[in-house]
């Protein structure tokens, strides 16, 4: 239901100041019109990607979508080091969480999200400096590079919070991603194992002499993991 109601009565004109002596009037000063410096929000940018990312991560096989951090850690606690799956984050703040097998056992990583980019939650110096990516399968694509990216700085694991007085050492580890552990009875199609193979053995699959309906397959999910 739409409400009409009256506009505002049209109020007298005020009078005009006077003018500073030795001014003639109408040759103030005006009034600097002050403008925002800051973005405006575009939550359409921020729905695309979101969207585009979900649909990624239900592709790949490796998002266990809304399992607890126990089940995430028991289905890695046999598993080699670097095993790694992406779930749904259990803190309010956060959409996503990484778990991976370390050294020291199977950890979670929390995933941040700002203006439409994607990056690990890190509590060291190097946190300015990590790099972000419009979706989780690039940044798990890059922590998979055959140049591990854990020189960027220890990265927190997910938990409560922790004593200041607490090393840091205790509560960092050192990202090491090597396979991706497949949702159970969610395995990938013989199809898309095969787009994989495609995109890790060319820097440009869409120039290959495909059918179009295979090019256009092979670029709905355009990594390598």
């Amino acid at each position: 239901m739409i409400l009409c109601v009256p506009g505002p009565r049209a109020l007298p004109a005020a009078p005009a100041p006077e003018a500073p002596r030795g001014m003639r009037a109408g040759t103030g000063t005006p009034t600097p019109c002050l403008q925002s410096t800051h973005p405006l929000w575009d939550p359409t940018k921020d729905l695309r990607a979101i969207a585009s990312n979900f649909c990624y991560l239900e592709n790949s096989g490796w998002y266990w979508g809304a399992i607890t951090a126990a089940q995430a850690h028991a289905a890695l606690q046999e598993a080699s080091e670097g095993a790694f799956l992406v779930r749904d984050s259990s803190h309010p703040l956060y959409m996503l969480t990484l778990s991976v097998r370390t050294a020291r056992g199977p950890t979670s990583i929390r995933i941040q999200y700002s203006s439409a980019q994607f990056l690990l939650d890190s509590s060291s110096p190097a946190r300015p400096n990590l790099s972000s990516f419009p979706n989780v399968p690039s940044l798990v694509q890059y922590y998979m590079g055959p140049k591990n990216k854990a020189d960027e700085g220890g990265l927190e694991k997910e938990g409560p919070s922790k004593s200041c007085a607490e090393p840091i050492q205790s509560t960092s580890v050192v990202l090491k991603l090597k396979r991706a552990v497949y949702k159970p009875h969610s395995l990938p199609s013989l199809q898309h194992l095969t787009r994989l193979v495609i995109n890790r053995h060319s820097d440009c699959p869409e120039q290959l002499p495909l059918p179009k309906p295979l090019l256009r397959y092979v670029q709905d999910y355009p990594f390598k993991v």
